[in-house]
C-alpha cells in the first residue's frame, strides 16, 4: 500500500517560482514511476509530467516544458514538481498519482490529496 500527500503549493505572481513535493509512505513506492497531475476549475484533470522509478526518464507535456522539472529521491519518498516562470494558465490543483505509467487518470491506483497552485497576473 503507498500512501501520496502533496505540499509546496499556494499564491504566486506571474513569472514566479513554487516547488511542489510528494511524500509517500510504503515500501513500494520507490519501484513506482510518479506522475503530477492538475485539474483547473471546471476542467478534466490532466497529465503534466512523470518520472521513472529510477528518476533517469522524464516526460512532460508542452505547455510547461522548459519551466517545470520533476525529479524524485527516493531515499526520502518523495517526487518533486519545480515550477519556474508560472503563467495564470498553470492555476490548478496539482495532484501526484503512482501505479502506472500512463496518462489516463483512471489507470493510477494511488493519488494524494492535492494541492492548489494559483498564479495571479
Amino acid at each position: 500500500q503507498v500512501q501520496l500527500g502533496e505540499s509546496g503549493g499556494g499564491l504566486v505572481q506571474a513569472g514566479g517560482s513554487l516547488r511542489l513535493s510528494c511524500a509517500a509512505s510504503g515500501r513500494a513506492f520507490s519501484t513506482l514511476p510518479v506522475t503530477w497531475f492538475r485539474q483547473a476549475a471546471g476542467k478534466a484533470r490532466e497529465w503534466v509530467a512523470a518520472i521513472s522509478w529510477s528518476g533517469n526518464t522524464s516526460l512532460y507535456i508542452e505547455p510547461v516544458k522548459g519551466r517545470f522539472t520533476i525529479s524524485r529521491d527516493n531515499a526520502k519518498n518523495a517526487v518533486y514538481l519545480q515550477m519556474n516562470s508560472l503563467k495564470p494558465e498553470d492555476t490548478a490543483v496539482y495532484y501526484c498519482a503512482a501505479g502506472a505509467a500512463s496518462t489516463r487518470v483512471e489507470d493510477y491506483e494511488y493519488w494524494g490529496q492535492g494541492t492548489l497552485v494559483t498564479v495571479s497576473s
